[in-house]
């Protein structure tokens, strides 16, 4: 089934194209401003300012553009919350359970001190205070991958971590020690975007479990849904005037049914993710943008920075870093090596790997607004900037493909 057009912007709203069609509301510096009376509408999966301005209308639904040969599993109805397991429970073997070990299923027994399978109790995913990136961290030290923007496709997600031998085929982890980062922005614009932060949640702790570790950074689409979850309709002060985060959701394509389905612990979670990191000698950030370097000169400094400004709470802070996180393209041109050079001088690291703009943007390839022609063709990440930079968005939300990659890559 076709996406449908956006509806029209009126004229001489700021952040709508000339003719009159919805854009990315932060792409630019500037911000959405909306007219006196004027209801935005959610974005479909297209982006603005800063490329071509073109909105991709026939867009195929994740079910439609899933091979029925390869497909993972499909939901029994839409926005299910992710179930575990389908048969009784079963007792695992003393002698292959690691000392820690908790279970994150409900249809396997906790194992209590005799050895002996106990009643159901509650798990890690059911309290998620417990920080389930640092739970049974250790010094693993598997293979890396890295996953680019989700943007709420489930299904395609699953698809992916399946083929890359990272999940089996009831979507739980395979991989042992692997290490495994998400580069942030899980929701808006796809299906399922809470569907997404709940596997993750889940693989957190069933990696933890196994030796390895999957982890997630800090997406800007993770600040606009915290922004419009805890601000609404508060006014915040943008570079072009008054804006509010639940305007700029939903033109960026906020979903009804994630926010309807938004609990505490995914709040919780959100708000502890890092902005950036450093594996095996690979800057790992979400957006392809210096603006980190306004936060500390240390990735600690970064991490610390951004995590006291969701802490204090205060909409134009949070406005004004999620603005900040939104800025694109920094890598791209002449002087995209030196940036880059510049953030690894400052945070380490030999090559940045990053999400936030999608591939076939960054490359000038679009689709049409018509639906003709060719679907941007991505196949892999793509490296660029003196090969110093790595950009994993494969632009799922346009009919692309949801990147799953093994670091290191070859050039």
């Amino acid at each position: 089934m076709a996406a449908q057009p956006p509806a029209p912007v009126p004229p001489g709203t700021p952040g709508a194209a000339p003719d009159g069609r919805a854009q990315d509301a932060y792409a630019a510096d500037g911000a959405y401003v909306p007219q006196e009376g004027y209801v935005p509408q959610a974005l479909p999966d297209g982006y603005g300012p800063g490329t071509t301005g073109q909105v991709l209308q026939d867009v195929p639904a994740p079910q439609e553009r899933l091979n029925p040969e390869v497909r993972v599993r499909t939901r029994a109805r839409p926005y299910a919350r992710l179930t575990y397991g389908t048969g009784p429970q079963a007792t695992l073997p003393q002698d292959e359970l690691p000392a820690d070990y908790t279970p994150t299923e409900r249809d396997i027994p906790v194992v209590g001190p005799d050895g002996t399978p106990t009643a159901y109790t509650d798990t890690l995913v059911d309290h998620p205070a417990v920080d389930l990136q640092q739970v049974g961290e250790g010094e693993a030290g598997g293979p890396l991958y890295v996953v680019g923007d989700v943007h709420g496709y489930y299904d395609e997600l699953r698809e992916a971590l399946f083929a890359e031998g990272l999940i089996d085929a009831e979507g739980h982890w395979a991989a042992g020690n692997t290490r495994l980062w998400f580069l942030g922005d899980f929701t808006d614009r796809g299906p399922d975007g809470i569907g997404v932060i709940d596997l993750v949640m889940q693989l957190s702790a069933e990696a933890a479990a196994a030796g390895g570790y999957c982890k997630a950074l800090m997406g800007n689409h993770e600040l606009l849904l915290l922004g419009a979850k805890r601000f609404g309709d508060t006014p915040v002060q943008s570079g072009a005037g008054t804006a509010s985060f639940q305007a700029a959701w939903l033109l960026n394509g906020g979903q009804k049914t994630d926010m309807d389905r938004l609990q505490d612990h995914h709040l919780q979670w959100m708000a502890r993710l890092d902005a950036v990191t450093q594996e095996d000698g690979h800057l790992l950030v979400h957006s392809d943008t210096t603006a980190y370097l306004d936060y500390g000169d240390s990735i600690e400094a970064v991490n610390d920075a951004v995590h006291e400004v969701l802490t204090r709470s205060d909409a134009n802070e949070v406005w004004d870093l999620f603005r900040k996180l939104t800025k694109r393209f920094a890598f791209r041109d002449e002087s995209g090596p030196q940036a880059v050079r510049e953030l690894l001088a400052t945070y380490g690291g030999e090559r940045i790997v990053h999400g936030h703009s999608p591939i076939p943007y960054l490359l000038g390839e679009v689709g049409t607004e018509d639906g003709e022609g060719e679907d941007p063709a991505v196949e892999e990440p793509h490296v660029y900037a003196d090969g110093l930079a790595v950009a994993m968005d494969g632009g799922v939300t346009m009919a692309g493909k949801l990147l799953v990659v093994q670091l290191p890559l070859t050039v």
